[in-house]
């Protein structure tokens, strides 16, 4: 009998982070880095930097569009960002959020929208909210190759229900329930779920139930992973969420640099000779 051939290693730094690569570093033990990304400039930047995934949020509605909220958020306008970003990403998992009202009323509509994500946008995965309620759709999706990763806790798209951007599953009831969301999404095909401003108690349980990865954001450090809106990890505003944190100053830099030119034009010394063509 031929010899019982040993399991592959993974790899710390796989040449291109794929799906799979989620459940083996959550067996690893190695944290899962993800950050949002909306066009090619960040997106090569931030793929450079060995981010594991890149989440083509529909936050670009109120961090780079001027919209109040998620909800104005169109599919036309999601497929256009993912686009920019996977073709920018030679390494990183590229997930597309399914925006508002684009997957809710039916899982032929969730399929629809996601095939557009993956067709046109060339998302390697997408994220929808919602628990129980959204088996129908995740299975369907998980089925016909559609990568899905899941969204518990605060859902930002239902922020009009919660009424306000309030941390979820406080109390035993509502722990219970947030775990058994969790649970059928992992049963109907989901890849990984997203908690988001969950106690970092509740987190810890829901990931130790869990054979796939969480992927926290203000759901405390024992998730399998962390994501964040990269305006806020960058410094870009002058507030950022109770759970972000600001790993350079961005904004400052670039609204300094941004008054440099105006000075230098201003003051005719730039462009300079070395700007300028000769005859």
């Amino acid at each position: 009998m031929p010899a019982p051939q040993e399991s592959t290693p993974v790899p710390t730094q796989p040449k291109r982070y794929r799906v799979p690569h989620l459940r083996a570093s959550k067996e690893a033990g190695r944290p899962i880095t993800m950050l949002t990304a909306y066009d090619a400039v960040t997106a090569r930047i931030f793929d450079a930097a060995g981010v594991d995934s890149l989440l083509v949020g529909d936050s670009i509605g109120n961090n780079m569009l001027g919209y109040p909220s998620t909800l104005p958020v169109t599919v036309d306008q999601m497929v256009v960002a993912t686009r920019a970003v996977a073709g920018a990403a030679a390494r990183a998992l590229v997930v597309a959020d399914l925006p508002f009202g684009s997957y809710e009323a039916s899982a032929a509509q969730a399929h629809a929208t996601a095939v557009r994500l993956m067709k046109e946008g060339g998302a390697g995965a997408v994220k929808l909210e919602g628990g129980q309620h959204m088996v129908e759709q995740v299975r369907l999706l998980s089925t016909t190759g559609i990568p899905v990763v899941g969204h518990l806790g605060l859902t930002p798209q239902s922020e009009n229900v919660f009424g306000g951007m309030k941390v979820q599953g406080r109390g035993e009831a509502a722990a219970q329930k947030l775990l058994a969301d969790a649970l059928a999404l992992e049963a109907a095909g989901a890849v990984a779920i997203v908690l988001e401003m969950v106690p970092g108690p509740l987190a810890t349980r829901v990931t130790k139930e869990l054979a796939i990865p969480t992927i926290g954001i203000g759901a405390g450090v024992e998730c399998d992973g962390q994501v964040l809106v990269w305006t806020d990890m960058a410094g870009m505003a002058d507030w950022a969420p109770k759970f972000s944190r600001a790993f350079g100053q961005v904004g400052a830099a670039l609204s300094a640099a941004a008054g440099d030119y105006v000075g230098a034009v201003r003051e005719r010394i730039f462009p300079g000779p070395e700007h300028t063509f000769d005859e």
